[in-house]
């Protein structure tokens, strides 16, 4: 806000501004013309827009052009040599590289925001620790974040673009699956202050090992600078080794009585969250976490290492963990109907974020049954198989009562161990895909159950969680 209580205008950029910034050249249209936002997506784009024809390996945006011009789009970023539309005072600009330009097109709008940027990276919990930071800032600061996970190469200079609005703090993901991804994204960025969650196995199959995951992310550390602030995982040995030589200043967080700010005394209340005492530099207090699993208690201090940086007050950082809500299908508790809990993290999967569901759903001390819905984790390579072996025992260990995998020969062979490991056979079913056992699933409930549905995206869990709320509601 403006010192008079106005709000701050956004910042417009004409045509002129865009093909300077990005080394292109207006060839049609007015160059003083001014764009009302930006989009790669011509089904989507509303009037006074810029459309930004990207190319990929199945599409190439320059064909849909005229489109967009169609559509309301006051002007088009094209590759050269592209037709201009057929429309009267439609704008063209012409770059040797779409993506290329989109990219530094963000990178130029971070910088003329003046926004203080956060971006957050790890194997889990990325867009959890997100919401939490936002939510946590926005009780003293005016706050952007990316929606969902906008966080790839593309996604990421979409969100930079959106500072136009002059924010006090952006916050922002990076998400990668390659090697050199958090490099690139680092570099549009220029976060003020890196936060690494963990390292985990997820996308193992790219890498080959954890300690190759755990030099990728490490990349989130790159070109900072002494005013540079790190707030990282100090329980994570991996993160940790990878520390040396930083040159910012670094909050660590964790369970471990060395952090900076960390959690004692926590006591896990099954899918009604965890509560704990939170020691932190500007002092202590009691913090109640309505999501379950220990995994969102460590966003929430990621969270708070983040939020005493801006100046917010550990009071308001307290009252706002206390009303944080799950991000849809990452830990979502729906309450059904005879008493049966969903807890709804079909989003996305890996071995180690399984792990924490399944504790989380173990350490309910409430329920009747509790059921797991396991769906195959994909992106493991090798190791795919002795993986989900391991968190077949893993559900085991946890409590679970009934098991249903789902998937292929890795879903199968999580099943045949949680049987090896003790869980009778009666108990464990195993389908191929998510459509064959949703029906089956929502009839296999008794009341008082609480049932987990976790998997990676591919195998399309969702499909199972959704029939659980239509048959339960």
């Amino acid at each position: 806000m403006s010192v008079s209580g106005a709000p701050i205008a956004p910042i417009v950029l004409t045509a002129a501004a865009v093909a300077a910034a990005v080394g292109g050249r207006v060839v049609e249209g007015d160059d003083g013309a001014a764009f009302d936002g930006f989009t790669t997506d011509s089904r989507r784009v509303t009037a006074g827009q810029l459309f930004i024809a990207l190319r990929g390996d199945r599409f190439d945006g320059a064909a849909f052009v005229q489109a967009s011009v169609a559509a309301g789009a006051r002007g088009v970023l094209v590759p050269r040599g592209t037709p201009a539309p057929r429309a009267a005072g439609a704008v063209t600009i012409e770059v040797d590289d779409t993506l290329t330009a989109l990219q530094d097109l963000g990178r130029y709008m971070r910088r003329l925001s003046g926004a203080s940027v956060v971006a957050i990276t790890g194997s889990a919990g990325k867009t959890s620790t997100k919401e939490a930071t936002a939510e946590f800032l926005a009780t003293r600061h005016t706050v952007f974040r990316n929606v969902g996970n906008l966080n790839n190469h593309i996604g990421l200079p979409l969100s930079l673009l959106e500072l136009r609005s002059r924010p006090d703090v952006a916050v922002v993901e990076l998400g990668m699956n390659h090697a050199g991804e958090i490099s690139r994204l680092v570099e549009l960025a220029e976060p003020d202050v890196r936060v690494w969650t963990n390292v985990g196995d997820a996308h193992l199959g790219h890498f080959g090992s954890v300690d190759a995951i755990a030099d990728a992310k490490a990349e989130v550390l790159e070109r900072a600078t002494g005013s540079t602030r790190a707030v990282v995982n100090g329980d994570d040995a991996r993160v940790m080794a990878r520390m040396k030589g930083f040159v910012g200043h670094v909050t660590t967080f964790g369970l471990g009585g060395h952090a900076t700010v960390r959690a004692v005394d926590v006591r896990d209340r099954g899918v009604s969250g965890t509560t704990a005492r939170l020691v932190t530099p500007a002092g202590e207090a009691d913090v109640s976490v309505p999501i379950p699993g220990r995994g969102p208690l460590m966003n929430v201090l990621a969270a708070t290492g983040v939020a005493l940086g801006y100046d917010v007050p550990l009071e308001a950082i307290v009252v706002t963990a206390a009303r944080l809500h799950a991000a849809s299908r990452r830990g979502e508790v729906t309450r059904l109907a005879k008493g049966v809990v969903l807890v709804d993290d079909s989003y996305n999967s890996s071995p180690a974020a399984l792990a924490r569901a399944l504790d989380a759903v173990g350490s309910e001390t409430e329920a009747v049954r509790r059921v797991a819905v396991i769906g195959e984790m994909r992106e493991l390579g090798e190791s795919a198989t002795v993986l989900h072996r391991q968190s077949g025992r893993r559900a085991v260990a946890a409590g679970i009562d009934l098991l249903v995998a789902i998937g292929g020969a890795p879903a199968e062979a999580l099943a045949e161990a949680a049987i090896d490991a003790g869980l009778d056979r009666g108990a464990v079913r195993h389908f191929t895909t998510s459509e064959e056992a949703a029906a089956v699933v929502a009839t296999m409930l008794q009341a008082g159950d609480v049932v987990l549905v976790k998997g990676s995206r591919g195998t399309r869990t969702d499909i199972v969680a959704d029939r659980v709320k239509a048959e339960w509601a």
